[in-house]
């Protein structure tokens, strides 16, 4: 059964060499944030290099700070780069996307949000899935949403591409088991956080970024498979699934 459980303090048995794509703000800078001062050794990407360096300063130590374009052409150079820079790699977490509402179904909202979370996504986890391949261990994190599983006339793209996320992310589980290759995928699905990406809307169940970063950071650490932020989206998951066709599409 998937279920989210709480942040806890679980200090690792030594400082992991973690990469997060999109850390510049939001989930992402709270969870450098939580890493960094449990005194793992932290790269931290994004487009807003200013932005990065802030979050650097606390942690000067342990933060190493670097513009990344998860959509660029050179993409997983850039993350080999970055790979090589830490010196290896233990924990992979993709929190990079892009959604907007396209209520008319305006193609540069489709395209970015396929850019970034399914074709930068795709480049991403596929070179970090095959370097844990060689290096025999490894955990890679990926932000989802609830919005995976099901259609949304608001944002077809985002939900679809969210989709490709969580589907990836299970393949990838199983392909690793087959491999017999000690690989943990973890498969994040928050519901409404308050993000850039909310456009400062209050919706409800919101969580604050930081709630949700110590919930992540829990599923984590806790090696979870699948993990709802906050964990009462789980019950809206188990409606979203049960939810017939007729129904569902008066909702959204």
């Amino acid at each position: 059964m998937e279920r989210c459980y709480f942040y806890y303090k679980m200090p690792p048995a030594m400082p992991r060499k973690i990469i997060i794509i999109g850390a510049s703000s939001g989930i992402g800078k709270e969870l450098v944030l939580l890493y960094a001062a449990r005194g793992e050794q932290v790269t931290i990407t994004g487009r807003r290099e200013a932005l990065l360096k802030d979050i650097q300063q606390q942690y000067p130590n342990r933060i190493i700070a670097r513009p990344f374009d998860a959509t660029a052409p050179d993409n997983r150079d850039q993350l080999e780069s970055l790979v090589a820079e830490l010196g290896g790699l233990d924990l992979f977490i993709y929190n990079a996307g892009y959604g907007a509402v396209s209520k008319e179904l305006d193609w540069f909202n489709e395209r970015a949000t396929t850019e970034t979370n399914v074709h930068g996504f795709l480049a991403l986890v596929h070179y970090v899935f095959t370097y844990f391949c060689l290096q025999g261990r490894g955990q890679i994190a990926l932000i989802s949403s609830v919005a995976a599983l099901r259609g949304n006339s608001w944002a077809p793209a985002y939900s679809a591409s969210k989709a490709f996320m969580s589907n990836y992310a299970e393949g990838l589980q199983m392909k690793a088991a087959r491999m017999n290759k000690d690989i943990v995928i973890t498969d994040i699905r928050p519901g409404f956080v308050n993000t850039k990406m909310s456009g400062g809307n209050q919706r409800f169940w919101m969580s604050s970024p930081q709630k949700a970063a110590r919930q992540i950071m829990t599923a984590i650490d806790r090696k979870k498979r699948i993990a709802y932020i906050t964990r009462r989206w789980w019950i809206i998951a188990q409606v979203m699934k049960l939810l017939p066709y007729t129904l569902y599409r008066r909702l959204v």
